[in-house]
Parts: C-alpha cells; sequence; structure tokens
C-alpha cells in the first residue's frame, strides 16, 4: 500500500488509520478523525508519542491531568493552528463542542515527554523555493522547532499550478551528517473553488534502489501516499487549486534530524 484513496483505509472512528500493523510503515502513523458538535473521542497513545493537530475546528485534549485548548482554524487555507503533543503509554480524550477534523500525528517512541502545548504563533513559516516551485512551510513540529522523542511533521501549502516536495529528494539511508533515514506520510487536501469545484494534485515517487517505491498518483482531499523509501517529488497543485500536505516523518536514527539528498538531476536552481 502505497497510495492511499480516500476511505480506503478507513477503520472505526479514523476516516484515515495508517499505523504501522496496516500501512507497512514501522515508525510513522497517521489518523485523521471527524469528531461530531459536543462529541468526543479517547485513545490510548500506546507505543507511540502524538500530536493532536486541528484541521478544522478546535477541541480541548485531556492528557496525563493536562487540559489543553486548542484554538483550531477554520481550515488549513486559513493559516497555522495550535497543536498539543501528547506522550507515549497515555490515556487521552479529545472533546470538541463545535465539532471539526483533526490529525494524529505518530511516531514509535522510546522517550515518554511531557504532554505540552503548541501555540500558533510560534510556529515557524518560511517560503521554500522561487516562482514555480514556492510554496509555504509551517514547521510545527520540526526536528529544530518542537521537542519529540522520533516525530518529525511540517504542513505544506502550494499555490495552484505550482510545485513542491522539489528538485526530488530522499531519505532512506543513514549517513552520517549526510542524511537520516526517515519513513514519511503525505496527507493531502486540495483547496475548493468559491463554487465548491473540488481540485486535485499529483504525487510522484520513483525508487532510488532496485525494486523501491514506484508510484504516480493523483491525489484528492483525504488522500495519503506513502514513503518508506525512493526519490519523492514533485507535488504538484491544479492550476486555481491550493494543495495542503501534512509530512509525519519518523526513522531509527539515535538522533531526531531531518538530512535529505536532492536527485542530482534535478537540483539546478530549485531548491
Amino acid at each position: 500500500m502505497t497510495y492511499v484513496p480516500k476511505g480506503s483505509a478507513a477503520e472505526g472512528p479514523y476516516a484515515l488509520e495508517l499505523d504501522p500493523k496496516r500501512s507497512g510503515l514501522v515508525y510513522s502513523a497517521l489518523r485523521v478523525i471527524d469528531i461530531e458538535p459536543g462529541a468526543t473521542h479517547s485513545f490510548a497513545t500506546g507505543e507511540s508519542e502524538w500530536i493532536v493537530l486541528p484541521l478544522t475546528g478546535g477541541c480541548t485534549v485531556h492528557a496525563e491531568g493536562e487540559i489543553i485548548e486548542l484554538l483550531g482554524r477554520e481550515s488549513v487555507f486559513s493559516g497555522v493552528s495550535d497543536f498539543a503533543y501528547v506522550p507515549r503509554d497515555a490515556h487521552i480524550q479529545i472533546a470538541s463542542g463545535a465539532g471539526g477534523r483533526f490529525a494524529l500525528a505518530g511516531a514509535k517512541c522510546e522517550r515518554r515527554l511531557p504532554a505540552r502545548y503548541g501555540s500558533a504563533p510560534e510556529v515557524s513559516v518560511e517560503s521554500r523555493g522561487s516562482g514555480t516551485c514556492s510554496r509555504e512551510v509551517r514547521n510545527f513540529a520540526s526536528a529544530d522547532a518542537f521537542e519529540c522523542d522520533r516525530l518529525i511533521a511540517v504542513e505544506v501549502i502550494t499555490p495552484g499550478g505550482n510545485w513542491s516536495s522539489y528538485p526530488p529528494h530522499k531519505h532512506d539511508e543513514h549517513r552520517p551528517g549526510v542524511e537520516a533515514e526517515l519513513e514519511e506520510i503525505y496527507y493531502f487536501e486540495i483547496e475548493a473553488t468559491g463554487e465548491g469545484r473540488e481540485g486535485f494534485g499529483y504525487q510522484r515517487v520513483f525508487p532510488s534502489r532496485p525494486g523501491g517505491t514506484d508510484v504516480l498518483a493523483e491525489v484528492r482531499t483525504g488522500d495519503a501516499v506513502l514513503v518508506p523509501d525512493g526519490w519523492h517529488g514533485p507535488s504538484i497543485a491544479q492550476p486555481g487549486h491550493s494543495m495542503y500536505y501534512l509530512n509525519v516523518m519518523a526513522g531509527p536514527g539515535e538522533e531526531r534530524e531531518w538530512r535529505i539528498c536532492f536527485h542530482p538531476d534535478h537540483t539546478e536552481g530549485y531548491r
């Protein structure tokens, strides 16, 4: 399973559940849940640390005796959101008075860190690339922005007609100081037009080794693409429809770091 169409990995209350037991990944996990107004959702974190990230709406997270209020946002296209980090070996409850959609980004980990609040104003937002390869990167849980044990997670907004995750790059080998071994999950939402017309995009993953991951997928809101290995990129947004994706990464390295290798045939002037 590499391309995951919307609904194909639904399980129980989750619209999307990509845990290692189902996805084939070892470290990275992602769940997406819609919570009705006034409803709650409870789950055990198990061997993984998690970030509760509002995609639409806000919520209250009860974790380890802490009550974390998340204001959330109207949509992933309206700006950054606050978020909550919750540790492994804990019981969590999410309550939403007005309802909403929430991502649970997870990673199998060893250390048990405290539950914490992540503030939206403190999220570093950077412009990456230029011209038709420009995009906005929201580094809410990048390796150097927010402490986790294994989990790395960022959001990317690609304007309609642009390419992102470009040049193609990889992080499937442990090469100290050069490249970190990280699995990755892409979760997509595509901005609809004012008339409500749905958009689409494309995601490419191609082999970095014989028999490696090879997929070209047309992606729409609610779809996901798994990157256990391989060169990945570009991510292409349909003209007139901005593309959002949530990246969830984790790996076996002793250091939590994001080190990537660009494809040598596609680097000139596009980083």
